[in-house]
């Protein structure tokens, strides 16, 4: 009787975890339709095109190599093989209480869940390097965030390995992300960011007087189905991170972290459209958006121990954060088209320096050097990489190709042929 059972938490767990790993896969699609959205329609296929291409190079990558870099191990291109049925019951049955230890699941699900969360990451480069980088420059970035990049970062936080033998940043400094706002969210942001500064603004962004212009995108509705979406695929995101689900324990927890989520989610939101009225007079859409990925970015560092009530005031200052942000950054003529930087680089530390206030074990300064060397890894080699790919290929499209759209430049298909009028 007692071995049916396991057999049936480790079956709840893992298909708990696969499930949740689908919801996030379910992100991409999100960013996809974020990101088309906010872009002009002349750079509409590019931008699904990189979606599609980064989501798969991180698949193959981490398979590769990237995961064995996080976790140690084989290379999974060499085979996972089959579940020990015996030693998976053994180590049910030496627990004190098989119910309530910790998550026992397949290889195979831990890895789906952990390179679901490698393409977030690399998405989140892409809507910031936006309308003007070479298409193939950026999958040649994606090889190398997605294959080493992002799971060295992976391997000193959530593998527990020590930053180049020097010191550990969970034994050491008590550094805590329970789903990623600095490990995920914060590490996209500092690999955009660098792309960013090297690749310089669009045509038109910026005036030499300093004056910035507005560059709207070219489909509300869809940046607004983009943004509901990855509000549905955070609950796989954050819940997910819970790692189990079947004993009462870990299903209050993921209960929690949904209802957490989705607060801070909403705050972000209602907060942001507030202070852009205030600001702009306009209940501005696009920061409504924004504030509730923002929301989101925020409670994703810690979801399981503040109250709803905290969670909700979380979710709001990240909303109020995350509009100032963007005004900030377009003051310092650091062009990116949807935010991302804002919404995950500076809301994603933001919400690491949150997780002192609601768990016990961690501080300040132990988030700060987490953060800080999460950042200055990803933000350094990735300014490299982008360097050399400068020097090599060229990241940036010539000026012809950036007025007409690089739909045309490098994808050679327009995403809305019907309503470009034809002049013969």
């Amino acid at each position: 009787m007692q071995e049916q059972i396991y057999h049936l938490q480790y079956a709840m767990d893992t298909f708990y975890f696969l499930m949740c790993g689908v919801l996030v896969m379910w992100m991409a699609a999100g960013f996809s339709m974020l990101e088309a959205g906010l872009v002009r329609a002349k750079n509409t296929t590019e931008i699904l095109t990189k979606n599609v291409a980064l989501y798969s190079i991180a698949c193959i990558m981490y398979l590769v190599c990237g995961y064995a870099f996080m976790y140690g191990g084989e290379y999974f291109l060499t085979g996972i093989g089959a579940v020990d049925v015996d030693a998976t019951l053994t180590s049910f049955a030496e627990r004190e209480d098989g119910f309530t230890g910790g998550a026992v699941y397949s290889t195979a699900s831990d890895f789906f869940f952990q390179v679901v969360f490698v393409a977030t990451a690399m998405s989140i480069v892409s809507g910031a390097v936006a309308e003007r980088m070479k298409l193939w420059a950026f999958l040649a970035f994606s090889v190398v965030m997605t294959g080493f990049i992002y799971p060295m970062e992976g391997s000193w936080t959530w593998g527990g390995n020590a930053v180049f033998g020097l010191y550990s940043l969970g034994d050491d400094f008590g550094f805590s992300d329970f789903a990623g706002s600095g490990i995920v969210h914060m590490a996209g942001a500092a690999a955009a960011l660098a792309g960013v500064l090297l690749l310089g603004a669009r045509k038109g962004k910026y005036s030499k007087d300093g004056k910035v212009s507005a560059i709207p995108g070219a489909n509300m509705p869809m940046a607004t189905l983009g943004t509901l979406i990855l509000w549905m695929g955070w609950f796989g995101f954050n819940g997910g991170s819970v790692l189990k689900l079947g004993d009462i324990s870990n299903a209050n927890a993921v209960a929690v972290v949904f209802l957490n989520t989705n607060a801070a989610a909403a705050a972000g939101a209602i907060a942001a459209l507030a202070l852009s009225v205030i600001l702009f007079r306009k209940a501005d859409l696009t920061m409504a958006l924004n504030g509730a990925l923002a929301g989101l970015v925020a409670i994703t560092a810690e979801p399981s121990t503040p109250t709803a009530l905290q969670s909700t005031l979380f979710g709001a200052i990240a909303g109020v954060l995350v509009v100032a942000s963007i005004i900030g950054l377009d003051k310092l003529k650091i062009d990116d088209p949807v935010g991302a930087i804002s919404v995950h680089g500076v809301v994603g530390l933001f919400g690491l320096l949150l997780v002192p206030l609601s768990k016990e074990g961690t501080s300040f300064v132990g988030q700060l050097v987490g953060a800080a060397t999460i950042f200055v890894w990803v933000f350094v080699t990735s300014l490299i990489v982008w360097y050399v790919l400068k020097l090599v290929i060229g990241i940036r499209v010539s000026e012809e190709a950036e007025y007409e759209g690089v739909d045309a430049s490098e994808c050679g298909i327009e995403a809305y042929p019907e309503f470009v009028a034809s002049v013969k």
